[in-house]
């Protein structure tokens, strides 16, 4: 049968490569919705190639000329607007398959969508884990939704943990004779540069990563290294373990994308070119293998592995994420929020890079920490967060 696919985010670095997979076998996947917030032009272009059902954006103005542009050109795409929307196609009884690529707090309310009607979910938004993982996860159990990860790490981690995955996620790692999850991390493009120099880094200079094309938000969350926190995290919830047991190392190749750690000694590391085709086509086909359309890797060419611990001097941002961690309960969500606006604030040059630490860092000191029982105290916890780094950075 051949299998309906909703991309939400489908214009963005992750949404592009998984179109990219699905064109590549037709025999068994259909683009059934694409979403996105506001960039119509690449999303018509994208509606024109897959003729999925519905296209929907967030923006209002955006999805008007949308609808107009695809009935100029004779597209029966049906064109959707807003939240509701997102969750519509994500959830709807005709998809199969959603790939859940909206970066931030925005792709939380959609994928939990998805996650409650059943569906076989593609993560590739850790804040959706970040903000609300208990919520999140308990979603995928009561549901039967299938949750498999998309971060090349995370995606490592899966590949080279045990086949009974049934077993880990109701008792622990532990419980399949692992260890320890070793997380890698390239390091960014400031791995070796002078920690005085870093308040001088430049949007354009921390959105060049060396080793992944990404948009622009995760690229600076990988400068800072916060991109790490937030994958902690996330490996936390995705394979029911502890903080402790989940250590980051810095691999400036980025060819392991993670290791797994046995009881016996034993460590497996899932290698290959880094291409995010790879963990999207192991995601699609799972537990079946198709191609992906990446090239092998040449391991002679590659010659050489490094390896090293993170500086927390240098990237104070993985610090405060795993403090988070530890805290849990909102510490993640407000984490994740002051963070965001930081960022956000960071790209428009109205701070440093060097202050996003200390944003988050001051939010995380100021907000409370509790135990949320409810979407809406988590959605709370968020905005309350998000209010406090705005205040925060008009102090700067």
């Amino acid at each position: 049968m051949i299998q309906n696919v909703t991309i939400l985010g489908a214009t963005g670095s992750i949404g592009v490569s998984t179109l990219d997979v699905l064109a590549r076998h037709p025999e068994r996947y259909s683009v059934f919705a694409l979403t996105a917030d506001r960039k119509w032009q690449i999303l018509a272009t994208q509606c024109l190639q897959h003729n999925p059902r519905y296209a929907v954006l967030n923006d209002e103005a955006a999805a008007l000329a949308l609808a107009e542009e695809l009935r100029r050109q004779g597209c029966k795409t049906e064109v959707l607007q807003g939240e509701d929307a997102l969750a519509q196609v994500a959830s709807h009884a005709d998809t199969h398959v959603v790939m859940a690529a909206i970066v931030g707090a925005a792709g939380l309310l959609p994928t939990l969508a998805a996650v409650k009607a059943g569906k076989k979910v593609l993560l590739a938004n850790k804040e959706a884990l970040v903000m609300a993982g208990g919520l999140f996860t308990r979603a995928v159990a009561d549901h039967g939704a299938t949750l498999l990860p998309i971060d090349s790490e995370h995606n490592a981690i899966f590949q080279c943990l045990p086949n009974h995955r049934a077993d880990f996620l109701a008792n622990g790692l532990q419980s399949s004779g692992v260890r320890k999850i070793l997380l890698t991390a390239s390091g960014g493009p400031f791995r070796n540069t002078p920690i005085a120099d870093l308040k001088n880094v430049t949007p354009e200079q921390a959105c060049a990563h060396p080793n992944w094309s990404m948009g622009q938000k995760i690229s600076v969350d990988s400068a800072t290294m916060l991109n790490k926190g937030l994958e902690l995290i996330e490996a936390c919830w995705l394979f029911n373990t502890r903080p402790e047991q989940v250590q980051v190392v810095i691999h400036p190749q980025s060819v392991i994308h993670s290791m797994v750690e046995y009881v016996d000694g034993s460590v497996l590391a899932q290698l290959g070119n880094p291409d995010m085709r790879t963990p999207i086509a192991h995601a699609l086909a799972w537990p079946e293998r198709i191609p992906s359309g990446v090239a092998s890797l040449d391991i002679i060419a590659t010659a050489r592995l490094d390896f090293s611990a993170p500086d927390y001097e240098r990237f104070p941002c993985l610090r405060l994420a795993q403090q988070a961690a530890a805290r849990a309960a909102t510490a993640p969500t407000i984490l994740n929020a002051a963070n965001e606006v930081a960022v956000a604030a960071f790209l428009q040059r109205k701070i440093r890079f060097d202050q996003i630490a200390q944003v988050i860092a001051t939010v995380l000191d100021k907000q409370e920490v509790i135990e949320p029982d409810s979407l809406a105290l988590v959605i709370a916890s968020d905005q309350k967060a998000r209010q406090l780094a705005q205040s925060v950075i008009a102090s700067f």
